[in-house]
């Protein structure tokens, strides 16, 4: 069969690369085709936009170029149609993706949403939008199911693929041991749009002028280009250094991390970092996410726990001062984060969640 896959961000195009290998097992004429990103392409798919040129953070940021997403949603729409495909991906990216879905159905396409949007976060009635616009809706956290549930839709849990990345990640580096430095090793994770580094990373960077008796090392994007980092950093500073594409082997030997909001506050606890989660937006966009969002937490480690396991500094909390006092507070006592992120695990079901989306999908649609 021939898939088509939509995703507007790195951890999506993750997920989306161990999908398609999940399929490919199943379905041995399957052909993928993707907006998406490297890790897609990788798996087999034929890359037709990368995400790096679709991807905008925040209400503002999203009117001021909004130009440029109608012109993106178009030309998906005809690189959708140019494919005579069988089933249509759609991978979390809610904004863009609930329109493609919209057209999609109206054009009579099998549609399956991966990694369902969260909505539950704010505008939760667009939850009759998705389940009226696709065959299948396969979700990754556990209590969405439940969320769903309240709307009268039944949706698929699978639990979440990131149990398998890193443990995949793990099983090949069981031989790699953690080396013993004489200084404490930081990481950095800034995010992965430049809008979000641009504003997180310069005030990461005031933490690493304090600390000179620490190392810190920032996970460099693979879609962001080095020059772009070495413009924010310092020249004087001696204590940080950029690693590109390799997170996990950052993760799996640092100490302590400071992680912008999303996907890597997940990596950094299913690798047993203890972290402070940061955030700050335009404020514009900030302040009309702050009316519509209704969740207590923005990092999904709190999310999905449903209380305050990691520290966040959202918006004018993110100072310097505060982002140095929680990092010093890390790094004297963290048993209580470390066990909290035991029961995390627990609650985020076994592994295999991609071969279980996977084989869903098949199961609905495989002739």
């Amino acid at each position: 069969m021939k898939y088509f896959i939509v995703s507007g961000e790195a951890s999506g195009d993750l997920h989306a690369s161990n999908l398609i290998r999940a399929i490919q097992k199943i379905d041995s004429s399957s052909q993928f085709f993707a907006w998406a990103g490297d890790e897609s392409q990788q798996a087999g798919a034929t890359l037709l936009k990368h995400y790096k040129e679709m991807s905008f953070m925040g209400f503002w940021e999203v009117i001021q170029n909004l130009g440029t997403i109608r012109r993106n949603i178009e030309t998906c729409k005809n690189d959708i149609l140019n494919q005579n495909l069988d089933v249509l991906i759609l991978i979390d990216f809610s904004g863009f993706n609930l329109r493609i879905a919209e057209w999609a159905k109206q054009k009579g396409l099998k549609i399956v949403y991966y990694i369902s949007p969260q909505i539950w976060a704010t505008r939760a009635n667009r939850v009759h939008k998705i389940i009226a616009n696709t065959d299948l809706v396969i979700s990754i956290l556990p209590f969405e199911k439940d969320f769903y549930k309240k709307y009268g839709y039944e949706i698929e849990y699978v639990g979440h693929p990131l149990l398998d990345v890193v443990e995949n990640y793990r099983q090949k580096k069981q031989n790699l041991k953690k080396e013993n430095h004489s200084k404490k090793k930081i990481a950095l994770l800034p995010g992965s749009r430049k809008q979000e580094i641009a504003t997180v990373l310069p005030i990461m960077l005031e933490v690493v002028a304090k600390n000179k008796d620490l190392d810190f090392i920032i996970a460099q994007a693979p879609a962001q280009d080095t020059r772009f980092y070495e413009s924010i950093i310092p020249s004087k500073l001696d204590n940080v250094k950029l690693l590109k594409s390799k997170t996990y082997d950052l993760l799996a030997s640092c100490d302590a991390a400071l992680v912008t909001s999303g996907t890597a506050t997940l990596e950094a606890a299913l690798f047993n970092i203890p972290q402070v989660v940061c955030y700050k937006g335009n404020a514009i966009s900030y302040a009309i996410a702050k009316r519509i969002i209704k969740v207590k937490f923005i990092s999904l480690v709190n999310l999905i726990m449903d209380k305050e396991v990691v520290t966040e500094l959202i918006q004018s909390d993110l100072t310097a001062t505060k982002l140095n006092k929680e990092l010093e507070n890390l790094l004297h006592s963290s048993d209580a984060i470390l066990e909290n992120y035991q029961s995390l695990r627990h609650k985020l079901g076994n592994r295999g969640a991609s071969d279980r989306a996977a084989q869903l999908i098949c199961d609905m649609f495989l002739k």
